[in-house]
């Protein structure tokens, strides 16, 4: 770079000047420290980050006569440009550019290190640059350095408060009790706004409550950005993947590309993989990524989604919690309800019953007695609804039980108040019928036993539920049998249900005195 002692190039000193000199150069030097100091001003009056960067560019432009200038801001290890700012210079130049015959470089300092550089060349009058010239764009560097810092703090603010933001948005979610995938998505949702990220996931253990130690095996819940579609339900293996990886050892991390599948082929570079960290070990695994091409996620923003998956985290736990009291608080008023109905509802209805059946011997009238054998069985019937209506309070869960634990249930509540002795047999996949399949077997099993134990005076019943090709169910007992001349209901039910489903059904005289129910069905609806 060329320098000379003053601004006009001349050695020697004011001694050699005239008073017209003199003059022209202090009203020069004038002009230049206006010019600064409205640059100084200028400067320092914004507070968004690249504002700031381009206004310095644009300031030592205009304070030394260049014509084309740049900043290029350092990445964090300091061997690169993670920014380029320029005007009227492309970034292949950027290396060079201090080394130009006519051109300038200063750095700007920030709290004591190298932010960047500042760079000038090509002055409009095809002048060197001078040594005031070199003191006006340092003046303006030390400036720089203050105001960028200040937009820098303010821009650590703003992300601060949308981290905030994004936290109030999944806690408010998780804590009132909304949908769980919906707060998840919103981890993604906002993860990808706060990092400026093309795409991001959430991927969390394949068996939900399984002990950390013990996961094999990722699988992508959520995702936000253009692949979404595509990632969701992806399995990511734990030791044989980055996202595994992050997971295993509890570690956040950033990686120069993303290679795990479902993104293997996909043009991803620059990726954050963030452990959603728990006391006993990692719920998930949070993943933001960029375009390969677009600059590395730098340690303020890893710094940032840490922070951030480390409290959707607790947020998480804590609705769980929530969740395990809110349960806990249902179960404890399934039971009480469930205790009432059988000591009072139950025992009401049976003493209600006993009293008809005493009644029903001093009636005279057929007639009456028809109408008040019905009004016990009907009772019995409303018995043995309200014990399914406590069996299905205790469980609590909402998901059907297995077929077998419905059939041997629906049996032990109709037969609680009689001497007969059952034997229940379940053979076969149940778990291979179709849902509306094994609805028609529980109703079969729960008709063919009532009437049964309301009409065969039998003293043991049994009971079989067969699944191969077909389902079929047969009832035994061993009481009066059943008169050809009498058209019972439930009967007309059970073929009823059996024509339903395009299935068979059968009643007649078992082996030895009694009744035999055959009713079967294909497996498949």
């Amino acid at each position: 770079m060329t320098r000379t002692s003053r601004p006009g190039g001349q050695p020697g000193g004011a001694d050699r000047l005239g008073p017209d000199e003199l003059i022209a150069q202090s009203c020069r030097t004038d002009d230049r420290l206006d010019a600064l100091v409205e640059s100084l001003l200028d400067v320092t009056s914004g507070l968004e980050l690249p504002d700031t960067l381009r206004r310095v560019v644009v300031a030592g432009m205009r304070l030394t006569g260049a014509r084309c200038g740049a900043l290029g801001v350092r990445d964090t290890c300091g061997t690169g440009l993670s920014q380029f700012v320029d005007e009227g210079i492309d970034a292949a130049a950027a290396a060079g550019i201090g080394g130009l015959p006519h051109g300038l470089a200063v750095p700007i300092r920030v709290r004591g290190r190298v932010f960047g550089n500042l760079y000038l060349t090509e002055k409009a009058d095809g002048a060197p640059f001078t040594v005031d010239d070199e003191t006006l764009v340092r003046a303006l560097a030390s400036a720089a350095g203050v105001a960028i810092d200040n937009a820098r703090l303010y821009d650590q603010a703003q992300v601060r408060r949308r981290r905030l933001e994004a936290l109030q948005d999944v806690s408010t979610e998780l804590l009132a009790g909304g949908d769980p995938d919906r707060a998840l998505q919103l981890v993604a949702d906002r993860a990808l706004e706060l990092t400026d990220s093309d795409q991001s996931f959430l991927a969390m253990p394949a068996v939900p409550d399984e002990s950390p130690e013990d996961v094999d095996e990722l699988v992508i819940a959520v995702a936000s950005g253009p692949e979404s579609a595509r990632a969701v339900g992806g399995r990511l293996p734990v030791m044989r993947s980055g996202t595994g990886r992050a997971f295993g050892i509890r570690t956040p991390g950033g990686a120069d590309s993303f290679e795990d599948a479902p993104f293997a082929l996909d043009a991803f570079g620059p990726a954050l993989i963030v452990p959603l960290r728990a006391a006993d070990g990692a719920a998930g695994v949070l993943v933001t990524m960029r375009r390969r091409g677009r600059p590395a996620f730098d340690a303020d923003q890893l710094a940032l989604m840490t922070s951030f998956a480390d409290q959707a985290a607790l947020a998480l736990r804590l609705a769980g919690v929530q969740r395990e009291k809110n349960e806990l608080s249902l179960l404890a008023d399934r039971d009480r309800i469930a205790r009432d109905l059988h000591d009072h509802v139950i025992q009401r209805l049976f003493a209600a019953g006993l009293s008809l059946h005493g009644t029903l011997a001093r009636l005279d009238s057929p007639d009456l007695r028809d109408r008040v054998d019905a009004t016990i069985d009907e009772l019995q019937a409303i018995v043995g609804d309200i014990r399914t209506a406590i069996f299905d309070l205790h469980d609590g869960s909402g998901v059907p039980a297995p077929l077998g634990q419905r059939v041997r249930r629906a049996v032990t509540e109709l037969t609680a108040d009689s001497a007969m002795g059952t034997n229940v047999r379940i053979r076969g996949e149940p778990a291979d019928l179709a849902p509306v399949v094994a609805d028609h077997v529980e109703a079969v099993v729960r008709e063919a036993v009532s009437n049964a134990v309301r009409h065969s005076g039998a003293e043991s019943l049994r009971i079989a539920v067969d699944v191969g090709d077909r389902v079929s169910v047969e009832v035994v007992d061993d009481g009066c049998g059943v008169p050809g001349s009498v058209e019972h209901s439930g009967l007309a039910n059970l073929a009823a249900r059996a024509e339903e489903v395009g299935g068979t059904f059968e009643v007649g005289s078992a082996v030895g005195g009694g009744t035999r129910i055959a009713w079967s069905a294909p497996v498949v609806d």
